[in-house]
């Protein structure tokens, strides 16, 4: 198979989403436009900035489309204009209308980061790692007016790290995933997949991320309270409280001791981490981040915040 006869549009929006895109211009595909979200204000200064894939693909010259609404007119007629064989979507950030799906001759293939039909929807490295899987992976299926609901084309299993967060993962997920998606579309365009029902009773769903789930409750087991450190970092991060100021929590680990003090108590402090008592055994956590100011190890911030055995988080 000769990728240069392959026409692609590809859809696609956040950092996970370019080595895909990468990976299928490096292979020679015929990329004839690629669509991602409007560019939105960012960080502090709240400037208009593009997607990464948006800037990704504006630096190889390829045409970009950020369309408010994937069922305008407009943006349809141009869309079936290109006459794409293929689209492929990774972490697009909306459903596929029918309009949409029914426009390439060999359908819409989709990058997924988890082994479906586990976690479906938004946030799947997250919840892994929120919920102690202690493995995942990618999957790429054939796209239906569902959300992640497709035949599956392929999968790849990945472990996931004791410590590793849930940033570190995506970024690996990412590059797993590209090489993943190069080798279903060659094999699929070939006629050497047969895609495979998902079972749905095995489903389970991945909703967006909420601020307010990073709130540390410390009457829970140390190694759940790990597990949603590791999960919302780097956004929107697992936070407590200490003295009324909100202090965000980046780096644990949990140990099955018990510290003898009430869950939020701080047992001892040293310079690797400040060791906390929880409902079931110690968080030792490594690196924080007071509100306003920048990361900082376990040893820098109990010394410039006076953080001493009995000390409470709240």
């Amino acid at each position: 198979m000769d990728p240069s006869r392959i026409t692609i549009v590809f859809m696609g929006s956040p950092e996970f989403a370019v080595p895909s895109l990468e990976a299928l211009y490096q292979e020679g595909y015929q990329i004839k436009a690629v669509i991602t979200q409007p560019a939105r204000p960012k960080g502090r200064g709240r400037r208009i900035r593009p997607t990464p894939v948006g800037e990704f693909a504006r630096s190889r010259g390829l045409e970009v489309k950020e369309p408010a609404r994937l069922k305008d007119t407009e943006f349809l007629d141009h869309l079936r204009s290109l006459k794409p064989q293929l689209i492929v979507v990774v972490a697009y950030g909306k459903i596929l209308p029918r309009e949409v799906l029914s426009i390439p001759g060999l359908g819409c293939i989709n990058l997924h980061a988890s082994l479906l039909p586990r976690w479906r929807g938004a946030a799947p490295v997250q919840r892994a790692i929120m919920a102690g899987d202690t493995t995942t992976g990618v999957s790429t299926m054939l796209m239906d007016e569902g959300m992640d609901t497709g035949p599956i084309l392929l999968k790849k299993e990945v472990k996931i790290g004791k410590e590793e967060r849930a940033g570190e993962l995506s970024e690996r997920l990412a590059r797993i995933g590209a090489e993943l998606l190069v080798e279903t579309i060659g094999l699929y365009v070939a006629g050497g997949l047969e895609p495979v029902p998902q079972d749905d009773c095995l489903a389970t769903y991945a909703p967006l991320l909420k601020k307010e789930e990073g709130r540390i409750d410390w009457q829970r087991p140390a190694t759940e309270l790990a597990n949603l450190v590791r999960g919302l970092h780097p956004w929107p991060s697992a936070y407590t409280y200490l003295a009324g100021r909100l202090i965000k929590i980046h780096r644990v680990r949990a140990t099955d001791e018990e510290g003898g003090l009430p869950p939020g108590r701080v047992v001892k402090s040293t310079e690797d981490g400040i060791y906390v008592s929880t409902g079931d055994g110690i968080l030792v956590v490594k690196e924080l981040q007071p509100e306003g100011k920048t990361p900082m190890g376990a040893g820098q911030f109990a010394r410039g915040y006076r953080v001493d055995e009995g000390t409470a988080f709240e």
